[in-house]
């Protein structure tokens, strides 16, 4: 059976040249592919796919081929059922395929082209099952712990005076569309957008886990990206904002999961796909503290970039050619780039290590080492994430997150204290998770597959989002 390549597409994030493989999901999508475009079925692919992503720990990827398999029967059922299924299917099998070969896993979990296939999927799936809606960070941001967020107290009468700024600016931003209006039209949406900038400043309380000072650098982003005027996803926010301030003035203390999440996830989108530079490093400070890391890049031409990608493939193209691939279980990584993760890990485990054990003696606690165990594993993370390590990142990334909560909510100054309403995670948490990173990393030393850290990621995640334990 000849196995054809997958058709090409346009995304935005670079491919990953170094990244790792999952071989097997790669070649269980193209035999999907086929099967598909045979009009045979092609379940049981999509099931072998599914499972050797899950296995690599690319969870978001992982999310995307379950509704294939879910949606697969009715693409290849009744023909007069399957005739409104196929086209969307069809186009989310290629373009999944497509993202898949580019190793490029915050791609797969932020990529906007991917999530409006997955949202379609799942409105085909509802229409004959009891699906739910979904929302861009349930893909963006599968099984990420997410912090408390709270509202910093103020007086009434200035909450009420600035929720009234604060309408007024957001009509004509709702009205806007995007590329499109007079020059005054477009100088008054500006406007209003630094207008509700303003509000936003204003609104922020010293707490870093305040919901205002979330929701500016999220603003902030999207009038970088070009996106605040029009774009749907912006209107939402700004909207849901609004009534964020309303339940502020009615006295509620902390903001809602969901809105939380949908904020942190749009505020990550692009600079996961395209990278941060030195300009956005406020944003990516707001980031951290959040548990999501970014690459910095140096900004260059289209055709740089073009240039680089060309250089990319041929990267990939060569290592494949040379066999220069190390294999750890169904995930097949560059020779070269492990071993330099593993040099990466070496130094990274060690000061997370001895960051623990100095956690446990509350006399000695400092915000600046804390953060610097969280800088640690947020290296770790990264390394893991750009090998293509989905179990590893995601478990660095929350110890990271931990680590953060700490520096700011557990030795941090009494101004901050007096608004936090969780408490930092305990050493002995960090403890265990630094322990149970350790003993992955070890295995992926030995050449082993890392296994799911289900249990340590778990017990981690109750104490970034409860507190203590």
């Amino acid at each position: 059976m000849t196995l054809r390549s997958a058709a090409p597409v346009s995304f935005d994030a670079l491919p990953n040249p170094r990244g790792g493989a999952v071989r097997p999901a790669e070649l269980a999508l193209a035999e999907a592919l086929l099967a598909f475009e045979q009009h045979t079925g092609c379940t049981t692919a999509l099931v072998r796919a599914a499972h050797a992503l899950r296995s690599a720990g690319w969870l978001s990827a992982t999310r995307f081929a379950d509704v294939l398999v879910r949606l697969s029967p009715l693409a290849a059922g009744d023909p007069a059922e399957a005739e409104s299924v196929r086209p969307g299917f069809g186009a989310a099998l290629r373009d999944f395929r497509a993202a898949l070969e580019r190793h490029n896993l915050r791609e797969l979990a932020c990529s906007p082209t991917l999530f409006n296939h997955y949202r379609v999927l799942c409105a085909e799936l509802g229409e004959h099952t009891a699906a739910s809606p979904v929302a861009f960070e349930d893909l963006a941001l599968t099984a990420r712990p997410v912090p408390p967020v709270s509202f910093h107290v103020q007086p009434a009468e200035q909450l009420a005076h600035l929720r009234a700024r604060y309408e007024r600016a957001l009509l004509p931003v709702l009205r806007s569309q995007p590329d499109s209006g007079s020059m005054a039209a477009r100088a008054a949406t500006e406007a209003a957008l630094d207008e509700l900038d303003a509000v936003f400043t204003e609104l922020s309380g010293p707490d870093p886990y305040d919901f205002w000072r979330l929701a500016k650098a999220c603003a902030r982003a999207l009038r970088v990206s070009g996106r605040a005027a029009g774009e749907p996803d912006a209107r939402r926010f700004y909207a849901r904002c609004n009534l964020a301030l309303a339940e502020h003035a009615r006295g509620i203390e902390r903001a809602q999961r969901s809105l939380v999440r949908a904020t942190l996830a749009l505020l990550w989108r692009d600079y996961a796909l395209f990278g941060a530079a030195a300009e956005d490093a406020d944003q990516v400070e707001v980031l951290h503290d959040y548990g999501l890391t970014v690459d910095w890049h140096v900004a260059g031409t289209q055709a740089s970039e073009m240039l680089w990608e060309a250089g990319a493939v041929e990267a990939q193209s060569f290592s494949a050619r040379t066999s220069l691939t190390r294999e750890l279980g169904v995930l097949s990584v560059n020779a070269h780039a492990y071993e330099d993760f593993l040099q990466t890990a070496d130094a990274a485990i060690a000061a997370l290590a001895d960051h623990a054990r100095a956690a446990d003696q509350p006399e000695k606690a400092d915000p600046g080492e804390a953060l610097q165990a969280g800088d640690a594993a947020y290296r770790l993370g990264s390394a893991a994430c750009a090998l293509g390590l989905g179990h590893v990142a995601l478990l660095a990334d929350a110890l990271g997150l931990a680590w953060r909560r700490r520096a700011h909510g557990g030795v941090s100054t009494p101004a901050v204290r007096a608004h936090v309403i969780v408490d930092a995670p305990a050493a002995s948490a960090l403890e265990q998770a630094a322990e149970a990173l350790r003993a992955t990393l070890h295995k992926v030393a030995a050449g082993v597959a890392p296994p799911a850290s289900s249990a340590a990621l778990a017990a981690l995640t109750r104490a970034i989002e409860q507190g203590g334990a």
